[in-house]
């Protein structure tokens, strides 16, 4: 950790600042981070013996479940998570797309059509050495050479993402209703029905909270889980000493070996059972982002591992005097004189874990739209302190109906557990894979490592996939048929996306046709500035030349914008503009893309149009200095492209900022009628949150400036005195005539649906609906 400054100098005082910040880290981590993992034993023992196993409920049987129980959260959260992947992060970030981003910017494997040279160029893309061994690199070349490996990869990915979104369904409905259960043995006695009907209360609240963000109530998140490990430690040690001391050797794997030995093909089923003790284990991965390595490993460590082992070491010991208790095994073991309040306890620590899955599941969906696999969706960012923290209300909805349709529909703990274990381990099954890769292309490891990581967790991952694939029929099928369903999304928005892409690649304006038609291209240029809207991020969009034919005026400024995603978590605002030139200098034409990384939100801060400005006009002076920069220098005459800082307004060495709170009608330009100034000016009063700040441009007195670009700096100031208008295309995309009945369904109803019913494009981008010109096209693709 670098010395930040104010902290002490001395190395032994600066290790114990960076303990004692690892440590805070750890205690909050407890509140998002392992509110599921800590909840596995109010289902794990009753999901177990289920079945056939029933007829084997004897002391060895139930010492060997333990055992296995005990050896499965060593080898996979403890020595897969804690001590393998945690290393494997990206900048910080963790989690499946993580993963897939680091192997895209070490070997080609990306299917995001717009990247550029100058992407690799980001401080956050580096990543390790870049050397390969040479049975590496064979395969390195093997992957980017087939594009069907590339799109196999891609898949993989998005299936994994897609159990995810199934464990968000799936985790506050086995949570609550296992925490509620408990209800079956007090003296209320209430029926399975009202024990449902309860639930469903719960994760309704649940569900209508999540808009408030986390943030609200994350003080109160770590305690309530520290309070049920306590809780489950200490029953655990006293069912330990009170009911049967000799379970402290079922630590051995000799009780595995006999729990086989005598229930043979039903123990194998149980281990659909079994898993379940550690579901939740990706979410030490995937929350990486919001703590640090250490701090995850020293809370699973020394606080979650001993006191999940203590307490499922308890019910075995409990269980195995009172085999008839299995159904509520853990309920049945708290000591009466503290039954409620571990009650009250273990239901807060289910909606805390239910919490951190939905959480997580918002921020897998706003990736999967990073990956242009998502449907455009409302992204809000819940708190100001926390980075990361987001809301998606159509998400929150459709998670809420299927989280009630599942605990409606199964009403049963068992059969919940039984999708939601399969859900869980196909994740880890898919984490396991990338994991490999990185470990070959990431680290620059031998192969035969790589493989030896893969066959050893795939083989106790297979063992327990496979008891998972046999319970299918007992309610396994529905993580299987919302992860088809979400597959089928991404897939056809995907591939819709791809085409609409492709089809704007094939049919770019001509820049030679744009040169003939001279710096007024052919129409009368107005004052104002025009940001045109594109996906294309070099050349001039078909849909330019249908706005050129088709209006009788255009803006005497025009930005070619180009909003895009890389293959990092974050891009820092000094990196996030690249400016460049289309055409030579009296078109007065511009290009600029923005950047984002998969964890960024874009916000919508109303500085955009004035750090626009700020950049091209440091651009403008960039480019009178350093040549190489001017497109009439170039046979392209579409200019290269630089990075501009945007760290702030006020910082403009090019331009003399001046900021105004409100600003009087005879300072507008003449040139916008008293019709428009009359529609803004009552768009302002009826939404006073959008309003953004006004900032005025001057030109700075400086004499020795270049004649020609102080012409252009005045006609930048002028434009956006005179207003800015955001221009795009309201495309509709259809299949040709004569594609496939298959392109048809798929671009026709499919995509066209999606396209109706999602976010439109200029409310993913914060565009000011007053400001907003659109102008229809037909894609045929």
């Amino acid at each position: 950790m670098e010395p930040e400054s104010g902290l002490p100098s001395n190395p032994s005082q600066l290790s114990w600042v960076n303990l004692s910040r690892n440590l805070i880290l750890a205690y909050q981590s407890f509140g998002v981070v392992y509110g599921d993992l800590s909840t596995s034993p109010l289902y794990v023992f009753s999901s177990t013996f289920t079945g056939k196993l029933r007829k084997h409920e004897d002391e060895e049987v139930i010492f060997g479940a333990f055992s296995l129980i005990f050896w499965t959260l060593t080898l996979l959260p403890l020595i897969k998570y804690v001590f393998i992947l945690l290393s494997a992060d990206d900048n910080g970030e963790g989690g499946t797309f993580a993963l897939y981003s680091l192997l895209c910017r070490h070997a080609k494997l990306s299917l995001l059509p717009n990247q550029q040279a100058a992407d690799e160029e980001l401080s956050t893309y580096k990543y390790g050495p870049s050397s390969l061994s040479t049975s590496s690199s064979v395969l390195k070349r093997f992957l980017e050479k087939h594009k069907r490996l590339r799109t196999a990869l891609l898949v993989v990915v998005l299936f994994g993402a897609c159990m995810v979104i199934g464990d968000g369904v799936l985790t506050p409905a086995i949570s609550v209703l296992s925490s509620v259960s408990g209800l079956e043995v007090t003296a209320a006695k209430l029926t399975k029905g009202e024990l449902v009907l309860l639930a469903c209360v719960i994760l309704v609240g649940l569900f209508a909270l999540q808009h408030v963000g986390t943030h609200r109530v994350a003080f109160l998140f770590a305690p309530i889980v520290i309070i049920w490990l306590f809780s489950i430690f200490s029953i655990g040690l006293y069912n330990i000493i009170h009911w049967n001391p000799r379970v402290v050797r079922a630590i051995s794997p000799s009780y595995i070996i006999k729990f086989f030995s005598q229930t043979g093909k039903d123990g194998w089923i149980s281990l659909g059972g079994i898993l379940l003790s550690i579901t939740g284990t990706e979410a030490m991965f995937a929350d990486l982002g919001h703590f640090t390595a250490l701090s995850i490993r020293l809370a699973f460590a020394f606080v979650i591992y001993p006191c999940l082992v203590v307490q499922y070491m308890g019910q075995a010991a409990f269980l195995s005097k009172n085999p008839l208790s299995i159904r509520n095994s853990f309920y049945d073991s708290i000591p009466d004189p503290v039954f409620w309040p571990v009650f009250v306890i273990a239901t807060l620590a289910a909606i805390v874990g239910s919490q951190a899955v939905i959480t997580a599941t918002f921020s897998i969906v706003k990736q999967c739209h990073a990956l242009g696999c998502f449907p455009r969706v409302k992204v809000v960012h819940t708190s100001k302190h926390i980075y990361g923290q987001i809301y998606i209300p159509e998400i929150n909805w459709i998670l809420m109906i299927l989280t009630l349709s599942i605990t409606l529909g199964f009403q049963d703990t068992t059969l919940i557990g039984n999708a939601y274990g399969l859900a869980c381990m196909t994740v880890m099954f898919v984490t396991t894979f990338l994991m490999s890769l990185v470990i070959i292309f990431v680290w620059q490891k031998s192969i035969f490592l790589a493989a030896s990581f893969l066959l050893f967790f795939w083989f106790i991952e297979g063992l327990y996939l496979s008891a998972a694939l046999m319970k299918v029929p007992q309610g396994g099928w529905a993580p299987l048929v919302l992860s088809a369903i979400f597959m089928l999304i991404m897939f056809i928005w995907h591939y819709g996306t791809r085409k609409k892409y492709n089809f704007d690649l094939h049919n770019k304006v001509s820049l030679k046709w744009l040169l003939g038609l001279g710096p007024s291209l052919g129409i009368v240029r107005v004052p104002g500035i025009g940001l045109i809207y594109s996906e294309l991020a070099t050349g001039v969009p078909a849909i330019f030349s249908h706005f050129v034919t088709n209006l009788p005026a255009f803006h005497k400024v025009l930005v070619f914008v180009c909003v895009k995603s890389v293959p990092v978590p974050y891009v820092s605002p000094e990196e996030r503009f690249l400016i460049g030139r289309v055409c030579p200098r009296p078109y007065r034409m511009y290009r600029c893309i923005v950047r984002y990384g998969y964890k960024d939100i874009q916000r919508d801060d109303g500085d955009f149009e004035n750090l626009l400005i700020q950049s091209i006009a440091e651009f403008i002076q960039m480019e009178a200095v350093e040549p190489q920069f001017s497109s009439s220098e170039t046979p392209s005459l579409d200019g290269r492209m630089a990075v501009m800082s945007t760290r702030s307004v006020q910082s403009s060495m090019s331009l003399i900022v001046t900021e105004q709170d409100n600003i009087s009608i005879d300072s507008i330009q003449s040139s916008k009628s008293i019709t428009l100034q009359s529609l803004r000016s009552a768009y302002e009063d009826d939404n006073p949150q959008i309003r953004r700040r006004q900032v005025r441009f001057q030109l700075p007195p400086s004499p020795g400036m270049d004649p020609a670009v102080k012409d252009e700096l005045l006609d930048l100031v002028q434009a956006k005195d005179a207003g800015v208008a955001y221009i795009m295309g309201h495309s509709y995309v259809k299949a040709r005539r004569n594609s496939s009945y298959l392109k048809k369904l798929a671009i026709d109803m499919g995509y066209s649906f999606l396209r109706k019913n999602c976010r439109g494009p200029s409310v993913a981008l914060n565009i000011p609906h007053i400001s907003l010109i659109e102008v229809g096209m037909i894609y045929y693709v």
